[in-house]
């Protein structure tokens, strides 16, 4: 069974920076499409950036490109998100996620599809 947990959360002023790390424990990474989501109260949970199996496809939600970095290294077991610029709409719970892949490979933007998730990590941008 694999467990996820987030890191690196925090209070920071707009415009600052925060790396977001995810480190999974009862199995590899390397079979599992991964994606970093946000939750705010009141709201649907939604995706930030998500990482296909091999990591070279990726997708960033509109609100986040040329601002986030989703990267991976699966010799660490671990899948990490760089925030530059953020901005106090970036404010909410992140989650980490992981799919399964059985053949191929592929991101996925949908949250619904993922297999395991971490506990979330707080991430609050304001001055």
């Amino acid at each position: 069974q694999l467990q996820l947990v987030e890191s690196g959360g925090g209070l920071v002023q707009p415009g600052g920076s925060l790396r977001l790390s995810c480190a999974a424990s009862g199995d590899t990474l390397d079979d599992y499409a991964m994606g970093w989501f946000r939750q705010v109260p009141g709201k649907e949970r939604e995706g930030v950036s998500c990482i296909s199996n091999r990591g070279d496809d990726i997708w960033n939600a509109e609100s986040v490109k040329g601002r986030f970095t989703i990267s991976r290294d699966n010799a660490k077991n671990t899948v990490n998100l760089e925030m530059n610029s953020l901005k106090p709409e970036d404010t909410g719970v992140y989650y980490c996620a992981a799919l399964y892949v059985f053949e191929g490979n592929y991101y996925w933007r949908n949250p619904d599809g993922y297999d395991y998730w971490g506990q979330g990590t707080q991430v609050t941008v304001s001055s």
